[in-house]
């Protein structure tokens, strides 16, 4: 007999997806599917004609919920905010379109949208729901649906930054990058970054971090270096996939201290993201299964 349990956890990496690219925080999401397995339990599963539909319409509904409270924490925030990153399997970029919408770059686009602009962006353009569906969702028609649909894929389309790498050669890539920040190499870095690359860093005001992006190849080649080079004795480097990106974990001892990804586009390195804020590294050890 199939349980409330079963069908849960059979749609746990679609659901998991779906919370974690509303929210932006894999913290947030992991809430949203407790709270919404406590609801799912009570439903008298004979009356559920897919499993599928209903179950996202209630993770969808209490991440919309979760999100709206966290924007005003949002606001509030000390220096950049960056998502949450997730380790993601080698070969979830065999699905290009949810690879591309748990990059960090397309979450941050997602952090430009209002709350119902981001449920229903996710839902019907990741996802595939219909606006009926999403309308329940978030409480509005299914023609106010199609309307803030619209809406939102223009504002994505005009901010989202297409590109293929090719994973080998990222993570080549990074490696190299990484040894020549090591090593203090600007030249060498310089080199390697896009001319208008981007250093994002997310402390959260509670370690140290650059409050402000660093633009320009000269710019984020020198600033790397200058934290390269005030780095503790012991760091201990392993390398990682979050969010379909090249990434490392750089740690003393038993502290993680960052978590560091890097964008290739064009053989460049275009963007660094680096989270240091610990809440937001609490659970980065576990591999997140992610399904549409």
């Amino acid at each position: 007999m199939t349980t409330h349990a079963d069908l849960f956890d059979e749609y746990r990496p679609l659901l998991f997806a779906i919370a974690y690219e509303i929210t932006g925080t894999a913290t947030d999401a992991d809430d949203v599917l407790q709270e919404s397995f406590i609801r799912w339990s009570e439903v008298d599963l004979a009356s559920v004609e897919s499993p599928r539909a209903y179950l996202a319409q209630v993770v969808s509904r209490q991440s919309l919920n979760s999100l709206r409270t966290a924007q005003r924490r949002r606001e509030e925030y000390v220096g950049n905010w960056l998502p949450e990153p997730i380790r993601t399997e080698r070969d979830a970029a065999d699905d290009v379109v949810l690879a591309e919408s748990v990059s960090m770059a397309m979450l941050l686009v997602l952090e430009t949208l209002g709350p119902d602009e981001r449920t229903v962006f996710v839902m019907h353009e990741v996802f595939g729901f219909g606006h009926a569906e999403i309308a329940e969702t978030i409480g509005k028609s299914a023609a106010a649906v199609r309307q803030i649909a619209h809406r939102a894929r223009e504002h994505v389309q005009a901010r989202r930054r297409r590109y293929v790498a090719d994973a080998e050669e990222a993570a080549a890539i990074t490696a190299s990058f990484l040894l020549a920040a090591s090593t203090g190499a600007v030249d060498v870095l310089m080199e390697m970054l896009a001319p208008d690359a981007v250093s994002l860093s997310d402390g959260g005001g509670k370690l140290s971090a650059a409050r402000r992006p660093i633009i320009g190849a000269d710019h984020v080649a020198r600033y790397l270096v200058g934290i390269a080079t005030n780095f503790e004795p012991g760091l201990v480097p392993e390398f990682t996939v979050l969010n379909g990106l090249p990434a490392v974990l750089l740690s003393f001892g038993d502290r993680l201290d960052s978590a560091v990804m890097i964008e290739v586009v064009d053989s460049l390195v275009s963007r660094i993201y680096i989270v240091r804020n610990p809440e937001k590294l609490a659970a980065i050890s576990a591999v997140r299964l992610l399904a549409r």
